[in-house]
């Protein structure tokens, strides 16, 4: 299959569609974690159906002091890439061709959710980020737009606009693709010294000590819907010489209470370790988030939520998340 380069809308719309268009958006530097969501692309759009990778390095979501000068462009790499992972087209059009007349007047808002976490650190990213895929999503007009777990808020930003003004398009969510030592496969990666990408580990390695604490917490929850974590059932137990069931039954009494503090402090011990390294990691912000509106859970929170992080090694930011899920259904 050789893979089509586009540059302007008009000649993607002339293309004939039979099944399903599948559209994975990208800011092009394509690497695995790219290659991934072709893939998943690819099986959702069928062998009738229709794989389009956008490539567009789009100015309205870079902030003053950011990497849009910098930012690797490399289309021929790329479409060879997206050939090889199983892409029909890549549509690489210019800033005239996304932007007729230059800067839009008229911009999608982000809401109360785009001023959290990457919004705070980064103001206006949100509403830059959903104007040009809301730009995208009408020109490439895909039946599915495939998007990455590791960017969870511009996830969880793209679906609810998707809901709230009635694009029709399904948005998936493709989980992250980590790197051998754990590092999440990111564009920006490849500005880490040596130096700096162990550094760097520690986002990744946080993260898997709170899932970790999360496991163990939830291991509790399950005890404590077995064993009554009361003091009366603890000496009971005792007295019958059940002494590991009245231990674990004192455990789960002081343990489950408060597992996403718990979480929180032990990705923290990690981040504080890695402060104190050469060269030194930068934190900007560690949460434990509601993925509805990436708001801080509670203690008595449950469902889905999100542990998320923000560092700078060096010059080069770079953020990682990872799901759990608090208080499983007995």
């Amino acid at each position: 299959m050789t893979t089509s380069q586009l540059s302007t809308a008009d000649e993607l719309h002339a293309r004939a569609r039979v099944g399903r268009r599948a559209v994975v958006m990208t800011m092009g530097a394509l690497h695995e974690g790219h290659a991934t969501l072709v893939r998943a692309a690819r099986e959702i759009a069928g062998p009738d159906g229709e794989v389009v990778v956008t490539v567009f390095v789009n100015p309205l979501q870079f902030g003053a002091g950011e990497d849009l000068d910098r930012y690797p462009r490399s289309l021929d790499a790329d479409v060879k890439l997206a050939e090889q992972a199983g892409a029909d087209a890549v549509f690489a059009p210019s800033a005239d061709e996304v932007y007729p007349g230059g800067e839009p007047q008229v911009r999608v808002a982000a809401g109360p959710m785009g001023g959290r976490l990457e919004g705070a650190s980064r103001p206006g990213h949100f509403d830059g980020m959903l104007t040009v895929v809301a730009k995208l999503l009408h020109l490439t007009r895909p039946d599915v737009a495939l998007f990455g777990q590791k960017d969870a808020q511009q996830l969880a930003l793209i679906r609810r606009m998707a809901r709230d003004l009635n694009f029709g398009v399904e948005i998936v969510a493709v989980p992250t693709v980590r790197e051998d030592d754990g590092l999440a496969l990111s564009s920006r990666n490849r500005y880490l010294s040596a130096a700096e990408r162990r550094t760097a580990l520690a986002l990744s390695q946080a993260l898997f000590a709170g899932r970790d604490r999360h496991a163990a917490q939830e291991a509790l929850r399950a005890r404590a819907r077995e064993v009554p974590a009361t003091h009366a059932r603890a000496e009971a137990l005792s007295a019958l010489g059940e002494s590991r069931a009245a231990a674990d039954a004192h455990a789960v009494a002081k343990a489950v209470p408060g597992a996403a503090a718990a979480v929180r402090a032990a990705a923290r011990l990690v981040l504080d370790e890695a402060v104190r390294m050469d060269p030194p990691l930068r934190l900007d912000y560690l949460a434990l988030v509601d993925p509805a509106d990436f708001t801080e859970i509670g203690d008595d929170f449950t469902g889905e939520a999100v542990l998320a992080v923000a560092a700078r090694v060096g010059t080069t930011r770079l953020i990682d998340n990872l799901p759990l899920t608090f208080g499983a259904a007995s």
